[in-house]
């Protein structure tokens, strides 16, 4: 944290917004458990933040900022409630009092335990509630809690105990937990979305409760079009993506079918939470999906993220994937509220990204980098300017993948598997799979002037049809070396056929690159 603090007293966004993405829950909680209103609670943390922000300066010590925050925190909701000059209807007691669907007895109980339940937890003294709410309705740790509040960890210690003792004299259940997990970590009435079939699987072995959707998509990767989903963008994207992946075009526009047909359900649910990561792939994933959300009357449907780009004990974080269902049950409950001005960013973000035009992207991240790490989707701009870095690059047509492989085999990792996982541990903010980067290995070795040679391969060949491809041995051509030195240019000798987002370059001269000097997109001609 103390590293974070220090990079964002710098001017560094991204760092600040992984301190958002790290207090935010804390935030609410202290908001919460002072207003008594989600709303006025998410309006106060985006203010407590924004004042941190402005205020980032004056702290002098970096690692007493979780107790300068809570003071910004607690400073709002004072504002905030001399500010209220009528009592409010705290906006859950509201939902529980307009009743259910009429008939549906399981909506009725689960608001009764509900009702229950925030009384009973209301009715405890502060220095017992509020640890309570942030280690059980939250999930932080007891150190995190600690840093936060300013109290020991024994003595939080006592106070849950405490606190589970007065609960089980006042719920009708024995455990304060039981009831937990049945109300806050995912009722059967939820829908949960992920984005790979390995997280799908675990959170349906009782991670979460309710119905889970797989959103099986590529975005990085073939055309991207504001609404894929059209017939003539859908066909001309499974072909690309046949061609250059093997994914089976009519497979691909079934399962697009299927996962819509889903999605279009959303309303028949009381939430929908969406589970995604730091990189490029879940990115432009969540993008679309707040896109599509934002033009759907949501009505009493919550929309829900949890979206993360590290976990305690795991150095190298490359997705939810490596969590154990243990680890992803540590999760499970910490999503937060997302809201109409970050369904409006996703949007942008997606019609920016599946524009032929790149500097809509370039502008919207300049214009919108502060906004990005204020709000839920503080990874987004890192993903998406590594989506622009993808481009061909002024100095020798290389993007950033192929720069990274070509140094690589010029340093001897010389196989396709040693070259998979140094480059998509170097370029982890992608999200690359082995499809993905086996069609940019491809391109590199394939046509009259390869850059590459994997021992074994013919002309013509596809690579992954030699016998134990993964471990034959990779080199540099004359022409690699020369590109990889810059006395080449990349694009002029070899040509390119690649889809950028909607940004389509091919040939031998292409309008558009990445300039690594200077950071930034470039006309190019």
């Amino acid at each position: 944290m103390r590293q974070w603090v220090e990079k964002a007293q710098q001017g560094d966004t991204e760092a600040f917004g992984q301190l958002m993405l790290h207090f935010r829950g804390m935030a609410y909680a202290v908001s919460y458990d002072m207003l008594k209103d989600v709303h006025f609670a998410e309006d106060v943390v985006q203010d407590a933040f924004m004042e941190a922000y402005q205020n980032l300066g004056k702290l002098q010590e970096p690692s007493a900022f979780p107790g300068w925050f809570k003071t910004i925190v607690v400073r709002q909701c004072q504002r905030t409630l001399r500010r209220k000059r009528h009592s409010t209807l705290p906006l859950d007691e509201a939902v529980q009092l307009s009743g259910g669907v009429p008939g549906v007895a399981e909506i009725a109980e689960r608001r009764e335990e509900s009702r229950v339940l925030q009384q009973s937890v209301e009715a405890l003294s502060a220095k017992l509630r509020i640890p309570l709410r942030l280690f059980y309705f939250y999930g932080y740790s007891l150190h995190e809690i600690s840093d936060y509040l300013g109290t020991p960890v024994p003595t939080l210690k006592k106070r849950l105990h405490d606190a589970r003792q007065k609960l089980k004299g006042t719920l009708p259940v024995a455990d304060l937990i039981s009831v937990f997990n049945h109300l806050y970590e995912g009722g059967q009435n939820m829908l949960h979305i992920v984005n790979g079939d390995v997280v799908g699987d675990m959170l349906k072995q009782g991670v979460v409760q309710g119905d889970v959707l797989v959103w099986r998509e590529v975005y990085p990767a073939g055309p991207i079009f504001a609404n894929p989903a059209e017939a003539e963008e859908r066909a001309l994207r499974a072909r690309v993506l046949e061609e250059t992946m093997g994914i089976p075009a009519r497979e691909y526009i079934t399962g697009c079918e299927e996962q819509e047909r889903t999605l279009r359900e959303y309303a028949k649910y009381d939430e929908v939470v969406l589970w995604f990561e730091h990189d490029l792939f879940d990115q432009s994933m969540l993008a679309y999906l707040l896109h599509w959300f934002k033009g759907q009357k949501l009505g009493r449907t919550k929309l829900s993220l949890l979206c993360i780009g590290e976990f305690p004990g795991i150095e190298r974080f490359h997705g939810l994937g490596q969590l154990t269902p243990a680890q992803l049950q540590t999760l499970s409950g910490t999503w937060r509220t997302i809201g109409r001005e970050e369904m409006k960013l996703g949007s942008e973000l997606w019609q920016a990204y599946a524009s032929p035009d790149p500097v809509q992207m370039a502008e919207l991240l300049d214009n919108k980098k502060a906004e990005l790490a204020a709000s839920g989707l503080p990874f987004a701009y890192e993903a998406f300017t590594a989506h622009l870095m993808r481009l061909p690059s002024e100095q020798n047509g290389l993007g950033i993948v192929e720069q990274t492989t070509l140094q690589a085999v010029r340093d001897g990792r010389g196989t396709p598997l040693a070259l998979f996982h140094l480059v998509t541990d170097a370029l982890h903010v992608l999200g690359m799979g082995d499809l993905e980067y086996w069609k940019v290995l491809r391109a590199l070795v394939e046509g009259d002037s390869p850059l590459l040679i994997i021992d074994g391969a013919e002309a013509g060949q596809d690579f992954r049809q030699i016998p134990e491809f993964l471990n034959r041995t990779v080199s540099l051509t004359e022409l690699g070396n020369d590109v990889l030195a810059g006395s080449a240019d990349r694009v002029a000798v070899q040509g390119i056929d690649e889809w950028f987002g909607g940004l389509h370059l091919h040939g031998h001269e292409v309008p558009w690159r990445w300039d690594n000097l200077g950071g930034g997109l470039v006309r190019y001609g």
